[in-house]
């Protein structure tokens, strides 16, 4: 397991639950059994714990903590368990941001499963060569969670998305949160090779089907069999290769260049392009029939300019990488460079910024990284002095909250709703989750403060 290798459970000491730690720590995890929310809600923002689980049956009303833990733990996983397999009540707590539900007593192989899928590869997950998805933005959080309840399905994953957004990294999580992880990730740029390279590349060839095949090669796909494939840049494939991807896709199976019979593939394909695919087709420039086929399960990464609430978090950490791969003494940024950060509009995305910080610590001569080590430029008028305390915060929940608990402070811009939503849930959390009384101290019908829940729930 990851360091973040505690399970924290809620609910009351039961055989059940303490037989479930028992499982837990046998696995190589620890877990934590909390008889009283609040208790619970203290210990769960600490950084070992990986996962929660909720007993439906030992909290009162486990359906509505699974909404409110959802909201305050953005990104956690957490799981509903219960020893009456009630599946409507399942499809709820689900519906309501719980990860998984649980049926108690639960088999050592289903609870293995959960851990890895849920400890190790949610949050922050390592992605091979050292990377991480980075994030506390809520739209983002919310994606990687989509994506890893499709990732255990057969589907293919579409990722559109500009430059250096990371269409590589959510690959990977897909492959490494599917079951098919212990197999290859196989990936391979379509825009890098031309049509008669990439199709011996893609389905392999047969010795002496052109001049210098002096040997039998296995494609890519055949390499990725039991696995996944990952097709970067699938846009700049060519009409007449894709009609032969889509023969692949449609009868799984693959005819390698100059053999004499197809070969029997079980393999997901990811694909990704930094064009509009639908727009493209519709254009004439992609089959249409082949994007339908890949876009099964269509995913939208968001440019950094949209995640504004990430840059400083990614900036801390590759400045912590470069350090340790530069062997340099820990440099810190100054304020006046972290207001620049967030101040740039990173047309690169995060590849950008992953090269601005390398390129910061080579030129960082003094004891901090300064604005001039940055080396972007910034409009004319941009004053980092005036922005410092624009700057300071995050976008989590919990940083709307002034130290005072009567107030709640809100930055300039935020919206109508969003502030609604922020006291409802702040009004639910004082109250411990009790809605009746929520609602009589928001001047609201407890039918209104449920149909603001839903809403807020599915959006």
């Amino acid at each position: 397991m990851s360091q973040r290798n505690e399970v924290v459970i809620i609910g009351d000491s039961t055989p059940h639950l303490n037989a479930l730690g028992s499982q837990i720590k046998l696995l190589g995890g620890v877990s934590v059994l909390f008889d009283r929310v609040e208790d619970a809600k203290k210990h769960i923002g600490f950084p070992q714990v990986g996962m929660v689980i909720v007993d439906l049956e030992g909290v009162g009303d486990g359906v509505d903590l699974i909404r409110e833990l959802s909201f305050l733990f953005r990104g956690m996983p957490i799981l509903a368990a219960a020893v009456k397999g009630n599946l409507a009540e399942a499809r709820e707590a689900i519906g309501l941001g719980a990860a998984d539900y649980l049926h108690l007593p639960v088999d050592d192989t289903k609870l293995k499963s959960v851990i890895q899928n849920y400890c190790n590869q949610f949050f922050d997950p390592e992605l091979g060569r050292g990377r991480k998805i980075i994030t506390k933005d809520e739209g983002m959080v919310r994606l990687l969670g989509q994506i890893r309840r499709v990732a255990r399905s057969q589907a293919s994953v579409l990722i559109q998305g500009e430059s250096g957004t990371g269409k590589e990294l959510i690959a990977r999580f897909v492959h490494q949160a599917s079951d098919r992880t212990k197999g290859p990730f196989v990936a391979i740029n379509c825009a890098a090779l031309p049509e008669n390279l990439l199709e011996s590349e893609l389905f392999g060839h047969a010795k002496g089907a052109f001049t210098g095949a002096t040997t039998d090669r296995k494609g890519k796909f055949l390499q990725a069999n039991g696995g996944t494939i990952f097709l970067d840049e699938i846009s700049e494939m060519s009409l007449n290769l894709q009609a032969k991807m889509l023969r692949v896709l449609q009868e799984r199976e693959v005819d390698p260049v100059g053999g004499k019979a197809a070969i029997s593939l079980d393999v997901r394909v990811v694909a990704s392009t930094n064009r509009d695919l639908k727009s493209y087709a519709l254009e004439g420039k992609f089959r249409e029939d082949l994007y339908y086929r890949l876009n099964v399960f269509p995913v939208q990464l968001p440019p950094l300019r949209d995640r504004s609430g990430d840059v400083r978090l990614l900036a801390e950490s590759f400045r912590k990488r470069f350090i340790a791969e530069l062997a340099r003494n820990n440099i810190p940024f100054s304020k006046r460079s972290l207001a620049v950060l967030s101040n740039y509009k990173w047309p690169g995305n995060v590849r950008e910024l992953e090269n601005v910080i390398q390129r910061a610590l080579l030129m960082a001569e003094g004891s901090e990284i300064n604005p001039e080590d940055l080396m972007i430029d910034l409009p004319a008028n941009f004053d980092s002095d005036a922005d410092l305390g624009e700057q300071e915060g995050g976008g989590d929940y919990g940083d709307f909250m002034s130290e005072d608990e009567e107030d709640i402070r809100l930055p300039v811009g935020t919206t109508v709703r969003r502030m609604e939503e922020i006291l409802i849930h702040r009004t639910l959390n004082e109250v411990n989750g009790n809605r009746t009384r929520a609602a009589e101290l928001l001047g609201i019908s407890i039918r209104t403060l449920r149909n603001k829940l839903n809403e807020y729930a599915t959006r």
